[in-house]
């Protein structure tokens, strides 16, 4: 083969021939492998955090809240319902304890009732119809240093079936 047959032959084939084109392909293949991986390592560095917002909040004034009235203020944003009674103020976890649907409070039948199931509720949380295994829970609720009230969601009061919630956890009453 002489000087002229072989540069036909390569004008031919072009710039790369199959071989070329498959160890570019392979190196490239490894490269962005790498490139990933040390992305992956440089990412491991920074964890993921989940930022919880505050388990307490201030809630008003003692004078805010009507005796014999619940207080929805604070559904939407904490889940929670501020009721005061004669025996004094609670806050009531806005989950039923069936399924954790919110309940609505229904002010002309006075109790709360589940959408889902049809749970229902008194205004202490006392359940009394539907397929909810037990009353509705409490969080701790006091008067700050402020003369404020302030809710503590990271105090729950867990209620069991079949007691008065009152007398389960007197100190989820604010006595007032």
């Amino acid at each position: 083969m002489n000087g002229r047959e072989k540069e036909q032959k390569e004008k031919k084939r072009g710039i790369w021939s199959r071989r070329d084109f498959f160890t570019r392909l392979g190196w490239g293949g490894f490269g962005v492998f790498g490139f990933l991986s040390l992305v992956g390592f440089i990412r491991s560095a920074f964890p993921r955090v989940l930022f919880l917002p505050p388990t307490r909040f201030r809630a008003g004034e003692l004078n805010d809240y009507v005796l014999g009235e619940v207080n929805e203020k604070f559904k939407q944003e904490y889940r929670v319902w501020i009721v005061r009674e004669e025996a004094g103020l609670y806050a009531l976890f806005a989950k039923c304890t069936h399924l954790g649907c919110t309940p609505r409070w229904l002010p002309a039948e006075n109790k709360f009732k589940c959408p889902c199931h049809g749970s229902g509720f008194y205004k202490d949380g006392t359940n009394f119809e539907g397929p909810a295994p037990r009353p509705l829970d409490r969080f701790k609720i006091e008067v700050g240093e402020d003369g404020r009230l302030a809710v503590d969601k990271g105090v729950l009061y867990h209620m069991d079936a079949g007691l008065d919630p009152d007398d389960q956890f007197p100190q989820s009453i604010l006595r007032a």
